[in-house]
């Protein structure tokens, strides 16, 4: 007997058991091989445009993945600097083999928590309890149960015209698993993902392509770190050609992707090699990065190469590009077929809507990468944990969160492909910077239990410190001198004929706050990542303010919860698109509901005017969902 059992030890596995057990639940973890716990089977890294956003969301929560993260890192960089702070994202290149161990580690001293090497193949209600079976015949009972299957479920590897019942790795699929759930009324469907050969460094020649260093300072991802991460390895650059083009495009028939083999959808945002080759045509070459898989490897990494074709033709096209010439693939590329959910079967706390205490997280719900897996995988478990304990269930909302707005699109506009979190999918991207996680979601975190009263002291006085910085830069004065003025042409902006305020320098796009220190003597001794806050606070005030304003609106429809008993086809107002997806997705608050996709504001009238005529008559509960 257990209060949660968590299917899976990968991101989401992994952060569910954690969370759950640290709430004071007795939880079991099963993985079908204890080897693939924390394991990296695409891309070796953490992170990158919106994910890193997501790690720093996942930490400031109380989970662990953003731990892990600075202690396994060999590379970091902070991605689009160019660009403005909304969009700045931390990437962190990881040793993938001591990122595996070390959240082996992690779960196994972990208080409260079983890891048990166990492929199960039957889940079943007894009662109150749903209960597992292991195939060795072991049975297992707990009231909450958090499937996170990642691409093992029904797992069908190909390469070419060879098809193979596996998971990733090399380590064998869940197969049985599949039937269950089917007969429990769980809508699956197929996904595809791929992801690239590896390569002998040695085989490579590294002078034929374009360096990628780390940062001279790398930002850690956990806001409790006490050291920045480690810069221990060296990334490259290079591309494919119009002879890769040929290669390619000659061998296209031996595509499972193209001969129909394949049934899955495969994630349009990362297509593989093939795929790019047919759906830009024009596009003279596409970018491959060279990556170290670990500091005690030589295998490297192809970001940019996901193949499904024959080993052959592989081979072929890789010696076409600048230097692999010459490269020895060490594990060839291949697709992965995998079962999922159907994410509007879910509610916003990751629990089945019509399977009570069963919950969903990770590419078991439809999402790809590690990140998205382990942000479900802490709210799962943490709502999995309340359950038991008859606590609130626990939800983000998209204008706090990449957490929320993750979830929000998955269980209400739902997924046709592989999910995928980019910040171009929150429209509050400006209040959802990575360096704000900790503002945002700290106090939850401590609210929940998960983040200790030592840590969250430090955070609090962090805040202070920020926010009296921030005041002083709105009261101090900079004199007029020569070498301001200067300094104020070399950026190409207008000088000054007297003092001035130090935020009207600030808010000069071509200033920054570091620009400014030695007219600034008075100026605090703080960390580069809080300088960076007060300078993006400060220069985005007025953008910042008009999207809490829109937020303020927002969260009017969030707290308009919808009826149980809501009868949509009742209201001749909604267009038949409307009722028929409001009736399928019963959606919990007005704000969900103009989220479906198919529902308009015309139809967000209608239901307010609905909503406020039966509260007058008394005629329907207003009991929630």
């Amino acid at each position: 007997m257990y209060d949660v059992i968590v299917i899976g030890a990968g991101h989401a596995g992994i952060e569910a058991a954690l969370a759950a057990a640290r709430l004071g639940c007795r939880t079991l973890v099963c993985a079908v091989n204890l080897d693939s716990v924390g394991n990296m089977p695409c891309n070796p890294a953490i992170g990158g445009s919106s994910k890193g956003h997501i790690v720093r969301e996942i930490d400031a929560l109380g989970g662990e993945m953003a731990r892990a993260a600075d202690a396994c890192a060999i590379q970091c960089r902070m991605l689009n600097l160019s660009k403005g702070p909304a969009v700045h994202s931390p990437r962190a290149q990881i040793d993938r083999r001591a990122y595996s161990e070390h959240m082996k580690t992690v779960l196994e001293q972990q208080l409260r928590l079983d890891l048990k090497q166990a492929e199960l193949v039957s889940l079943r209600r007894e009662g109150e309890f749903w209960q597992v079976t292991a195939r060795t015949g072991s049975k297992y009972q707990a009231p909450c149960v958090v499937i996170a299957t990642g691409t093992f479920l029904g797992g069908k590897i190909h390469v070419g015209d060879l098809t193979y019942e596996g998971g990733p790795d090399g380590m064998h699929a869940a197969v049985l698993l599949s039937s269950a759930l089917r007969e429990l009324g769980v809508p699956l469907r197929r996904f595809k993902t791929g992801t690239p050969p590896r390569v002998h460094c040695g085989s490579l020649d590294l002078e034929k392509t374009q360096l990628q260093p780390g940062d001279k300072e790398a930002v850690p991802f956990s806001f409790n770190a006490q050291e920045p991460p480690r810069q221990l390895v060296r990334c490259y650059l290079t591309y494919t050609n119009q002879e890769t083009r040929r290669v390619i495009e000659e061998n296209l028939h031996r595509s499972p992707l193209y001969s129909g083999q394949i049934e899955g959808v495969g994630p349009r945002y990362c297509p593989s090699i093939e795929d790019k080759m047919v759906r830009f045509p024009a596009k003279e070459r596409h970018a491959i990065f060279i990556e170290p898989c670990g500091i005690r490897t030589q295998e490297m990494y192809l970001q940019g190469l996901s193949s499904s074709l024959p080993e052959d033709v592989q081979q072929a096209f890789l010696h076409t590009i600048p230097g692999l010439e010459q490269c020895e693939v060490m594990r060839v590329a291949y697709a992965i077929e995998y079962d999922c959910v159907d994410p509007q079967a879910l509610l916003p706390t990751l629990e089945f809507r019509d399977l009570p205490g069963l919950f969903g997280a990770g590419q078991f719900n439809g999402s790809s990468g590690y990140e998205e897996a382990a942000a479900q995988g802490l709210v799962a478990g943490i709502n999995a944990a309340h359950k038991v304990l008859r606590r609130p269930a626990f939800t983000l909302r998209r204008s706090e969160s990449y957490i929320g707005t993750l979830i929000d699109d998955l269980v209400t506009k739902g997924c046709n492909e592989p999910y995928r979190m980019m910040t171009a999918r929150s429209e509050y991207r400006l209040l959802l910077r990575h360096d704000t996680a900790d503002r945002r979601l700290l106090p939850y975190g401590h609210a929940l239990g998960l983040i200790s009263t030592n840590r969250y002291a430090k955070f609090e006085e962090k805040q202070k410190r920020i926010e009296a910085e921030k005041a002083r830069c709105q009261t101090t004065m900079i004199p007029l001198s020569k070498q301001l003025n200067e300094l104020l042409q070399q950026r190409g902006t207008s000088p000054v004929a007297g003092s001035v305020a130090l935020i009207e320098l600030l808010r000069r796009p071509q200033l920054s706050y570091a620009d400014l220190a030695p007219f600034d003597p008075l100026r605090p001794a703080f960390p580069q990542e809080w300088m960076a806050t007060v300078e993006a606070d400060l220069k985005y005030d007025g953008y910042l303010k008009r999207q809490e304003a829109q937020v303020r609106e927002m969260n009017r429809l969030e707290e308009v919860p919808l009826p149980r008993a809501f009868d949509y086809h009742a209201l001749r107002g909604l267009r038949a698109e409307a009722r028929e997806k409001l009736d399928r997705l019963r959606p919990q608050t007005l704000g969900q509901a103009a989220r479906v996709s198919g529902v308009n504001p015309a139809d967000v009238t209608v239901l307010l005017l609905a909503l406020k005529k039966q509260e007058m008559t008394g005629d329907v509960s207003r009991e929630t969902i």
